[in-house]
């Protein structure tokens, strides 16, 4: 009877597992990437929720398995997807407690079948990023046929914690440097790199300008998922400024008064703040079959390590790291999403890229939008992918730094039709 029971609870193993491409795939410039392939790992739904302010936005009260559960629960209705063929779910998140117990409690309570397994990833800013590779890496391997990679961040009510290393640890240079704020990080880029006050808030306001006329013009509703938390529907930004002038901008006070120049501020960082995001991964060949729309495909992504003072400038290095692996240009990239952590180390990243800013952030970046740190590796996906749909572009590329001196980078395709 148990040997029974035991047997009975095993899942059906769908076909496209047993003809998923092989971990050696390689791609080799724009119009390799380009083709279509039964293989192909494919982005079905790619969606967002809102995002509150840290501390005084409408998620500012909401835990990250409630943020979780309604993201789960909408994305279930959205797609009519039957939740028993999802084959593992990874959920990027850095710092509630219990991440993985809250994250797959609220997976089952929103009708996911326990059956479904669930990890968690941290690897801080990039986290996001990291769940979409962790799935796309076991479909291409054959480990799963379909998958859901999220990103979910309270900073409301898990703000960052102090790193504590034993002193051993402590005394080694570069150690005690990874473990250090953000914002000093910030202040040594703008101090090493010659990234003035003024540089700065020029880049801020770019930033304020285009999410403001985002919002304005309703762009923002192609990429956000409305949810449901506590009988109420949220499905607009509350983070975003209007209004915001480069005279505004420079009457802030420092917000680092102690380290280097002073000058980063609320105004020219990026913001504090609360959200999800959520990617459906498999096949294309699975899609195919079922009728999912595919929006979007994963071509690869990378990681890179820097010095942990100047973190900010990572992009630098995973940017061309990642066009190398598969023969692109920077030229190739129709939209790029690179995270405004801080707008010392964007600018920084922006001129030494030589990418024209026009193809950078379109509708506004962190600065504006805020940084709701697992979920921003999602979000600029799933941006990235609306705006490309929109302009009918191709490749996007994102990337950002990453806490502790880390840089992340990754490119998809657009497959979305307007």
């Amino acid at each position: 009877m148990l040997l029974t029971s035991r047997i009975s609870l095993a899942r059906t193993v769908h076909p496209a597992l047993k003809r998923a491409a092989s971990s050696s795939t390689r791609y080799d410039g724009l119009a390799d990437i380009l083709k279509k392939r039964p293989d192909d790992v494919v982005i079905t739904f790619a969606k967002r929720t809102a995002i509150g302010k840290a501390k005084k936005g409408q998620l500012k009260d909401t835990p990250v398995d409630e943020l979780l559960h309604a993201l789960f629960k909408a994305t279930l209705e959205k797609t009519k997807l039957d939740p028993s063929k999802i084959d593992d779910i990874c959920v990027a998140t850095c710092h509630p407690p219990s991440p993985l117990y809250v994250s797959r409690a609220a997976a089952i309570a929103a009708g996911i079948p326990y059956q479904v397994p669930i990890s968690v990833v941290n690897r801080l800013c990039s986290s996001g990023l990291m769940a979409i590779r962790t799935i796309a890496n076991s479909i291409q391997t054959g480990e799963a046929s379909l998958g859901l990679a999220v990103g979910v961040e309270s900073m409301s009510l898990n703000p960052r914690p102090t790193p504590e290393v034993v002193e051993a640890v402590s005394q080694h240079p570069h150690a005690y440097d990874c473990m250090q704020p953000m914002g000093w990080t910030s202040e040594m880029v703008a101090q090493t790199y010659s990234v003035s006050r003024k540089k700065q808030d020029e880049y801020a306001f770019i930033s304020h300008s285009r999410a403001s006329k985002a919002v304005s013009s309703g762009i923002f509703a192609d990429e956000i998922i409305p949810i449901e938390l506590k009988g109420q529907i949220v499905s607009v930004d509350d983070t975003v400024r209007p209004g915001v002038t480069l005279e505004g901008l420079a009457k802030l006070k420092p917000a680092f008064p102690n380290w280097g120049e002073s000058s980063t501020t609320a105004g020219n960082a990026s913001g504090v703040g609360d959200g999800a995001g959520l990617c459906i991964l498999t096949t294309r060949a699975r899609a195919e079959e079922e009728g999912m729309e595919i929006v979007g495909k994963y071509i690869t992504s990378t990681v890179v390590g820097v010095e942990p003072r100047y973190m900010g400038i990572s992009p630098i290095f995973a940017i061309p790291k990642v066009l190398e692996q598969v023969g692109l240009t920077k030229e190739d990239v129709d939209v790029y999403e690179i995270n405004e952590a801080f707008a010392s180390q964007f600018a920084y990243c922006v001129e030494e890229l030589g990418v024209p800013i026009k193809k950078i952030n379109p509708n506004g970046g962190a600065i504006a939008i805020s940084h709701p740190l697992a979920m921003t590796g999602v979000r600029q996906v799933v941006t990235g992918l609306a705006e490309l749909k929109r302009k009918n572009g191709n490749i996007l590329l994102t990337s950002m730094c990453v806490g502790s001196g880390m840089g992340a980078a990754g490119i998809f395709v657009n497959e979305g039709t307007r």
